[in-house]
């Protein structure tokens, strides 16, 4: 998933390069991306390998799995980063082999099929791979033309919660529908995976936090109507339940990158923020710095047992 743009005006990292499928976007010079598990009779997960057996890793995911921004970038197409959290992982446990096939812009469709002139993701699975991590779905929603709402109604109603309005018309939650249809997108690239890689370990990687709860005090940094803030936190929280929900019902795990991430969100100082307000010398607009990569790292490695 992507929200990035190096100017004032609205931009889409994403669409610099010609592989990333731009998804969302940024507006006057911020936004926000939208963003736990019962498991089906029958359907177990993989033990964790052993100790002492080698690690065979897969990363598949989006701009947010990738380090989008984060130097050094070793893929300038997919916006991968030698210091994302799958490459952090690696280390951690000294996996045997690693293929970080992650890509910014991705979505479900390019699980299983190609990203302009990007291989499918799954395509680096192998019978004998070990560990999978996924993380997947926001760009399912097609946020683009929501964040450039919000940013621009907050501008016309900055006290009240006017996206938020405009997406519940009628009583009907537009942005929540979009969620669960996502659902069994997620399911089939679980599936997917699991019939490639019967025996890997597959965890399913959330989003973090992006802002406070209460943005009042920060519509400088990011320009979204004050009852917005809360209103997008919480379909952030709806889009990680949906995936912890999802991954519980095909065997896979589950990593939280929400709660730990709580008080680094984007309107916090650097040094404190694990989320960029803006493209910097430490990572995209609005996507994880190295600090946040690094936690997100941590929670995996915790649900690995390491």
């Amino acid at each position: 998933m992507s929200v990035s743009g190096r100017s004032t005006t609205p931009a889409l990292r994403e669409a610099d390069h010609p592989a990333r499928a731009p998804r969302l976007a940024l507006a006057a010079a911020a936004a926000v991306a939208l963003l736990a598990a019962a498991a089906t009779p029958g359907v177990a997960a993989p033990a964790a390998p052993a100790s002492g057996e080698p690690v065979r890793y897969v990363a598949l995911g989006d701009s947010y799995s990738s380090g989008l921004g984060i130097p050094q970038q070793t893929d300038t197409v997919c916006g991968r980063s030698d210091r994302n959290y799958p490459s952090l992982v690696a280390a951690a446990v000294g996996a045997a082999s690693f293929a970080d096939v992650t890509c910014a812009g991705a979505d479900t469709t390019h699980m299983v099929g190609p990203q302009d002139t990007v291989a499918p993701q799954l395509d680096a699975l192998r019978p004998d791979t070990t560990l999978v991590t996924l993380g997947i779905g926001g760009n399912d929603l097609d946020l683009a033309g929501v964040i450039t709402r919000c940013v621009l109604v907050g501008y016309l109603a900055p006290h009240g919660s006017p996206c938020k309005s405009s997406f519940t018309l009628f009583g009907t939650d537009e942005i929540g529908s979009r969620i669960n249809a996502t659902a069994p997108k997620l399911d089939a690239v679980l599936d997917a995976i699991r019939a490639r890689s019967p025996q890997a370990r597959v965890l399913v990687v959330g989003y973090p936090s992006l802002m406070p709860d209460d943005g009042s005090s920060c519509r400088a940094t990011v320009p979204l109507a004050e009852g917005d803030f809360g209103w997008v936190r919480d379909k952030e929280k709806q889009l990680d339940a949906m995936m912890a929900q999802r991954a519980g019902t095909r065997g896979a795990g589950y990593v939280d990158t929400y709660g730990p991430s709580v008080g680094h969100d984007a309107c916090q100082a650097a040094g404190v923020r694990w989320i960029e307000p803006a493209d910097s010398a430490e990572g995209a607009g609005f996507h994880p710095n190295a600090s946040g990569h690094r936690s997100t790292a941590d929670a995996v490695l915790a649900a690995l047992g390491h």
